[in-house]
């Protein structure tokens, strides 16, 4: 049950249909210089601890190519 590189919402229908406990916290960029999609949130990094999963999500970034 590795959920890292999944969207959010995939990694949850994931960990519910194991009946998994999870916890979600969103890092943000330091900088705004490239915009994010926060529509998009995606798991970069997954944690378990005791009976529970901890996804650290990240919105991905819009970049423009000129």
């Amino acid at each position: 049950m590795n959920c890292v590189g999944c969207l959010l919402n995939e990694a949850k229908k994931i960990l519910q249909a194991e009946k998994k406990g999870y916890t979600i916290e969103k890092t943000v960029p330091t900088r705004d210089f490239f915009k994010v999609d926060d529509g998009q949130l995606y798991v970069v990094r997954q944690t378990e601890v005791a009976d529970c999963v901890k996804l650290i999500v990240a919105a991905k970034m819009r970049k423009e190519v000129f």
